[in-house]
């Protein structure tokens, strides 16, 4: 997808031409709050009333292109939840073993941080469209080979761990790319609210779906739906948003002409771990992420520990969705730019806190507030997304996404399986409130540093901190 710049600041404003596309706002100029209305004078002459301007979640789908994507998210990801339902039901009948059929979910989460590490420099090294498009064509052709009957057990594993690895680099491009369709401001933090607003709810949605599907279709029927979704995913993205040139060249980005791939990847990583800002942001997506999920991890155990109904386990699963969808919208669409950017470290700090509840053993009633109070505290992210893409330059912005996105995905599954394994020695209540304890610890330690490396507070060698960021100087 497209790299643009956006307008500079001084840029001056405009009325839009009747028939053209809203723009993207320069970063200086979204990032402002509402000033909201104001008396205003008018001539005699001046016309009575103007076309009211789109805001808030309005204005990012008045962008023709950012539908597209919206559009295209939505499809891909319900066919990626269905596919794991029916993927791990076909594993266990033509296995019989729980093992297997475990795996595959796992399988889901491990192979991101290979494919984050090891392939990011894609994201800038070729134009964004061709990534994506490329990118759901692989799955789909994957995903296709899984409908052949000869296809063993191994095959289907191997194949859903090459879907995994291409999920980080396709994640990591679009973050980037939002950055072009949408500016670096208000907008882009409203366009990355609304795709994880769908992420979540596709969790609610697709694995419903996909059991209606199972109950009519065959896993391998089933799956062949993933096929048609990226199909149909990498049409609207070919047809639905500009060819832009790659953001980085091989050249920029490793200082020769002769970079290859890995090389470009590996260094990126270095690059944006050694710059200490853009660490610290990067920790805390990360680490509470990594503490909150043990809730979900131990969903089963807990519920008949509580001697809850079977319905219950469901629930516990939901609540954390429902929570952060409910806190996200209220926060993209009630609170200014500057007031989402006031809650990020305080939100930050406490959201791991209404764990600690599970100290009592809570009964199921308390235990899903409890669990949609956490879900609720990740709202802070929204405001995170606008630091990060503040700090990252944009030569480096699509590997440095598809960095972030690989280690989100892959602590939340080191979450679950230590969680799981603590589960083991100690009582399951002890280890969800154990989890809230550290994880706000760590949660404070990373709210200190962010805001020792806010911009002004440290000089330029102590954000390098020891890194080479000649080509990240902004």
């Amino acid at each position: 997808m497209p790299t643009d710049s956006p307008a500079p600041a001084d840029t001056p404003r405009t009325p839009p031409a009747p028939a053209a596309q809203v723009p993207a706002p320069s970063a200086e100029r979204a990032a402002l709050p509402d000033p909201g209305p104001g008396p205003t004078l008018r001539g005699p002459d001046a016309p009575k009333s103007e076309p009211a301007t789109p805001r808030g979640y309005r204005a990012v789908f008045a962008v023709a292109e950012f539908r597209a994507v919206f559009a295209a998210h939505l499809l891909s990801l319900l066919g990626v939840v269905v596919s794991e339902l029916a993927l791990t039901v076909l594993v266990y009948d033509l296995t019989g073993s729980p093992l297997l059929s475990a795996l595959t979910f796992a399988l889901g989460l491990l192979p991101y941080i290979v494919g984050g590490t090891l392939f990011a420099g894609v994201a800038d090294r070729y134009p964004a469209r061709r990534v994506l498009v490329v990118c759901d064509l692989l799955c789909a052709a994957c995903v296709a080979v899984m409908l052949v009957p000869a296809t063993p057990v191994a095959g289907l594993l191997a194949l859903r761990c090459l879907v995994a690895a291409i999920a980080p680099v396709f994640t990591g491009t679009r973050m980037a790319a939002l950055t072009d369709i949408l500016g670096e401001g208000d907008l882009y933090v409203l366009g990355r609210s609304l795709l994880r607003i769908v992420s979540q709810s596709a969790m609610l949605i697709g694995f419903g779906t996909g059991g209606v599907l199972l109950t009519v279709l065959s896993p391998r029927g089933a799956i062949t739906v993933t096929v048609v979704t990226f199909l149909c995913s990498a049409v609207l993205l070919r047809f639905g948003t500009q060819d832009r040139p790659a953001r980085a060249t091989a050249r920029a980005t490793t200082g020769d002409g002769g970079g290859t791939l890995l090389k470009e990847s590996l260094s990126g990583a270095r690059l944006v771990l050694g710059d200490r800002r853009i660490r610290a942001l990067m920790l805390l997506f990360w680490l509470p992420a990594m503490f909150v999920v043990a809730p979900e991890a131990l969903a089963a155990p807990y519920a008949d520990a509580i001697g809850a109904p079977p319905a219950a386990l469901g629930l516990l699963l939901c609540a954390m969705a429902v929570g952060h969808i409910g806190a996200e919208l209220f926060v993209g669409s009630a609170l200014s730019p500057r007031n989402r950017s006031r809650i990020v470290l305080p939100v930050a700090a406490v959201g791991l806190l209404p764990l600690l509840v599970y100290a009592v053993r809570p009964g199921l009633p308390l235990a899903l507030a409890v669990l949609a109070l956490a879900g609720a505290g990740a709202a802070y992210v929204i405001g995170l997304d606008q630091w990060f893409v503040d700090a990252v330059p944009q030569e480096l912005r699509g590997r440095a996404m598809t960095l972030l996105t690989a280690g989100l995905m892959t602590v939340q599954g080191l979450g679950m399986a230590l969680a799981g394994l603590a589960a083991e020695f100690f009582p399951v209540h002890q280890v969800v409130a154990g989890s809230g304890i550290i994880g706000t610890v760590c949660a404070l330690l990373l709210v200190a540093e962010v805001r020792r490396t806010a911009p002004g507070q440290m000089s330029d060698t102590e954000g390098r901190d020891g890194a080479d960021r000649h080509v990240t100087s902004r």
